[in-house]
């Protein structure tokens, strides 16, 4: 079992960063450095992982940026082996460290390298994580990233989600094109937040849900400015879905609606759009 000093040393062999504290320019020494060095780090199984966790710190609590990168280019390195169990197991020991006492900003840098390694082994523990307020946005991403069990964990949590969280549940939910989230987006149409309705807007363009069609032209042409764009893009998208997958007569109706509606100099390009579609459909 490796000791701290042991986790310490692994770690003080990572190369310094850039002047400006990054590692965005490698030269080749570094590189070769780096390919000796994960391998040991990995080697040393769970143990080796929690003690570069416990090497992070809050911000402005120390300097904690090669425990950072050692743990991301694990990440990375784990993935890479095509391994399942060797990458499994560093998702899950990072996972183990999320809910607990840690702070907020090191729960939320392991959550966003889980969406590096992760796999669904960890959607449970992200799930939970979408209920803490500081945590929700990175848990999505992560599990959006990962995908696999994904869906489920967004519809469980959705009820339950405070704040802006729902926003990024939502969203996630569309990126997915989760089917089983055709009334999310269709309720999320009639939410008090614009950012909502646009997420449920486009939720139902990626799904090409024809039976939501007229919902969605109703409210964007409810609204005005930002709103009213970004729903009636939603709306070309959709119809252009529907064109492709052969539903010719409900992408016709939607682009005739936009036609007739997008007459005014601002979204002349909308208008463009529809007349050439109508004409390209014959």
């Amino acid at each position: 079992m490796p000791t701290i000093d042991d986790v310490k040393a692994l770690v003080a062999r990572v190369p310094d960063p850039d002047p400006n504290g990054t590692y965005a320019n490698l030269d080749q020494a570094k590189i070769e450095a780096i390919g000796q060095l994960v391998p040991e780090l990995l080697k040393g199984g769970r143990d080796t992982v929690l003690g570069v966790i416990d090497m992070l710190v809050e911000p402005g609590q120390g300097n904690d940026v090669k425990p950072h990168f050692a743990l991301h280019l694990a990440a990375v390195h784990v993935t890479g082996l095509g391994d399942e169990k060797a990458r499994a197991d560093f998702a899950l020991a990072l996972a183990s460290q999320i809910g607990g006492d840690r702070p907020k900003a090191v729960q939320e840098y392991l959550i966003q390298e889980l969406g590096v390694a992760g796999g669904k082994e960890v959607v449970e523990t992200l799930g939970k994580a979408l209920l803490d307020t500081a945590l929700c946005d990175a848990a999505a991403r992560a599990l959006a990233a990962i995908g696999n069990g994904a869906a489920d964990q967004f519809l469980a949590a959705l009820p339950k989600v405070q704040g802006r969280g729902r926003l990024s549940v939502i969203k996630k939910l569309a990126i997915l094109k989760c089917a089983k989230a055709a009334d999310v987006f269709k309720q999320a149409l009639a939410d008090e937040d614009p950012d909502i309705r646009i997420a449920g807007a486009w939720g139902i363009a990626r799904l090409g849900d024809a039976s939501a069609a007229d919902a969605l032209l109703k409210v964007a042409d409810a609204h005005e400015g930002w709103e009213r764009n970004n729903e009636t893009d939603a709306c070309l998208a959709l119809a252009e879905g529907l064109l492709v997958a052969g539903k010719k007569a409900e992408a016709l109706a939607i682009y005739t609606h936009l036609q007739k509606t997008r007459t005014e100099p601002p979204e002349r390009h909308v208008l463009d759009a529809a007349e050439r579609a109508i004409t390209a459909a014959g």
